[in-house]
Order: structure tokens, then C-alpha cells, then sequence
């Protein structure tokens, strides 16, 4: 999740532990604590694609975070004993571990038990949702304003874990919704992520892939009897073969599962993360190969430019996710034609 809701997250947790004790200063221990795992985002891992893909690493792993806290409590115990060391690592614990455990839930993918295993993502909830981060800032400005607030802490605490909840059980319905229009369509046994759109769990994207093709549906809980609408991006498998070998292709692979658009264009092999963003404004696209004449050359993993952020579709959004607009061609990000398909 985002920086503010991890933040906000840790705050209200260290309010509800020790808030009567320490007073408003536990909010900001709590935030600074919530940071921690973030900050691997100053290691240069030494190329794009490994610091894309070893973001949520070593610093989310429960096992560097568990020890962690035992040093972190002993340490602030020293400064106030008053709070006592049992609490102090109670504290440290629920305020490290909540924050791999709620990036799990996103799509991006966390490395919960690093160095074992592959990324989890659950893929529940956007990156960024005002509906869970919310309460927790309520309750921390309630706190800030009467301490130690620990109703309003606790209720706000209470109401993000809910919605987190429904973001898992909305996943679900979504889930078996589309999956028999997908199996009509003959993408049964693909590989299928269910994720929300951006800022919200009304509106659902899901993103079916085979080695020949990807499938998009947009679907919403306000869309009401309003059939399916497929959309269809063609695949290159020839160009996912011809960099196959590269570690910087297997190291992606394996990070995002398979979710991948291989592209040909000036002479260069590109791989775009089709997880993250929406078609047409996908963030993480990577320079795999330079092609010169047939003759290909391993790059060095660079990230490709950013597509520009289309504002105007912000509207277009809004409306597919109320039901207004009942189709949203996703490739355009625009309204078919009356009569016609994306």
C-alpha cells in the first residue's frame, strides 16, 4: 500500500497499544516504524528490473522482521521503561508485520517469506484506496486532537480490517462471475487475475492469458444485468521465446507469473508488467533486448519511458464504476461507438 496507509496503520496500532502511556508521541513512533520496510527502496540492486522485482524483499520477510522487533523493543524499552519490554515487543511486532501482510493483499506482490518462495499477492485491493485508509486517519486525528481517543482508534482500526475483508470476499464474487464467460471463450485453463480498479472495490478488472492471447473484462457490482464485455490483446509468443534466456526475462517471469506483454519497437524487445496499471498506461515496462537486423543483443534491463497519465479518462472511470457507462473499451480507455465492440 501506499506510504500514508502505512503509516497511518502503524499509528493507530501503536495508539491502541500504548497511547494511554505514552500520549501523542506513540503516533509518530508507530509511523516511523511502519516505514522501515519501505526504505529498501534506496538499494540499487544494480539494474531496473532487479530493483522492480526485489522491491518487497528481504526488508517484508517475516523472518528479518521477527528478529527485527526483539531489537527495535529492547532498544525503546531502554528509552521508556515505563511501557514495559513485553509491550514494547508486542508494539514493534503488529506495526513491522502488519505492513508485509497488507502489501500481500495488493498486486504488486510481497515476499513474506523471503528468501523462500515466490511473491504473494493476493490482489484484493489497489494500491491505493481511500475506503481503507480513511478510518485509520480518523482515528489518529481524533487522537491527535483528544488522546488517547482509543474508541476512535480502535473503530478506525476495526473498519479497515472489515473492508479489507469485503476486498477479499468482492474478489470472490468477481471471480465467479466472469469465470464462465472466460471458459465460453475458451480461456478455462488460463491463468486469471481478478483485481479492483483503481481506488475502490466496486468496479473489477479480470486478466485472462494463454501463450496466443490475453483477455480483459471490466466488471462492477453496479452494472446491474449488463452482459460481459471481452475484450482481446493479441500476444507475441515469438518474441518471448527469442529472450527467454535472459535472466532479466526470467527474473520477470517469475516476479509477475507470466503477466507479461513482450513488444518489438525501434529496435528494441520490451516486456511490460500487464498486472499493474490498465492497458495504455501500464508503469513498468522494461528494455530486454536491442534488435539490430535480426541479431539480438541483451540490454541492460533499463525501465522504458512512462506512458503520459491520461487525466481525461479519470471521468470515464468514475462513470464505469457508478454503471453510467456501461462499457469501457480498455486498449482506448474510451466508450465504443453505438453498435460497435472494443
Amino acid at each position: 500500500m501506499d506510504s500514508i496507509t502505512q503509516a497511518a496503520l502503524g499509528a493507530s496500532i501503536a495508539g491502541a497499544l500504548a497511547g494511554k502511556a505514552l500520549g501523542r508521541p506513540i503516533l509518530l513512533i508507530g509511523a516511523l516504524l511502519a516505514t522501515l520496510p519501505d526504505l529498501d527502496v534506496l538499494i540499487d540492486y544494480g539494474t531496473a528490473v532487479a530493483n522492480f522485482t526485489q522491491h518487497r524483499g528481504f526488508s517484508h520477510s517475516l523472518f528479518v522482521l521477527a528478529p527485527l522487533s526483539l531489537l527495535l523493543a529492547a532498544l525503546l524499552w531502554r528509552w521508556k521503561p515505563e511501557l514495559g519490554f513485553s509491550r514494547w515487543l508486542l508494539l514493534t511486532a503488529l506495526v513491522l508485520m502488519t505492513h508485509p501482510l497488507l502489501d500481500t493483499f495488493t498486486t504488486y506482490g510481497t515476499q513474506l517469506f523471503w528468501p523462500f518462495g515466490r511473491p504473494l499477492a493476493i490482489s484484493s485491493i489497489f494500491i491505493i484506496d481511500p475506503l481503507y485508509t480513511l478510518p485509520l486517519l480518523a482515528g489518529c486525528i481524533a487522537f491527535l486532537l483528544r488522546p488517547p481517543a482509543l474508541r476512535a482508534i480502535t473503530a478506525g482500526l476495526l473498519l479497515s480490517t472489515a473492508y479489507l475483508g469485503w476486498s477479499f470476499v468482492a474478489q470472490q464474487m468477481i471471480t465467479e462471475r466472469v469465470q464462465p464467460a472466460l471458459a465460453k471463450a475458451g480461456f478455462a485453463g488460463a491463468e486469471l487475475l481478478v483485481q479492483p480498479m483503481p481506488f475502490n472495490t466496486v468496479l473489477w478488472r479480470a486478466t485472462a492469458i494463454t501463450h496466443q492471447q490475453r483477455v480483459e473484462i471490466v466488471t462492477g457490482f453496479l452494472d446491474g444485468d449488463t452482459p460481459l464485455t471481452l475484450e482481446y490483446f493479441p500476444r507475441q509468443p515469438e518474441l518471448a521465446s527469442a529472450v527467454s534466456q535472459l535472466s532479466e526475462t526470467r527474473r520477470l517471469e517469475r516476479f509477475t507469473r507470466g503477466f507479461l506483454d513482450y513488444r518489438r519497437a525501434n529496435g528494441e524487445i520490451t516486456a511490460t508488467d500487464v498486472r499493474l496499471g490498465i492497458p495504455g498506461a501500464h508503469p513498468f515496462s522494461f528494455v530486454l533486448a536491442h534488435d539490430r537486423d535480426g541479431t539480438l543483443t541483451p540490454a541492460d534491463g533499463e525501465r522504458a519511458p512512462r506512458p503520459a497519465m491520461n487525466t481525461g479518462a479519470l471521468p470515464l472511470l468514475w462513470g464505469r464504476t457508478t454503471g453510467a457507462i456501461p462499457v469501457l473499451c480498455l486498449a482506448s480507455l474510451a466508450t465504443p461507438a453505438p453498435g460497435e465492440e472494443c
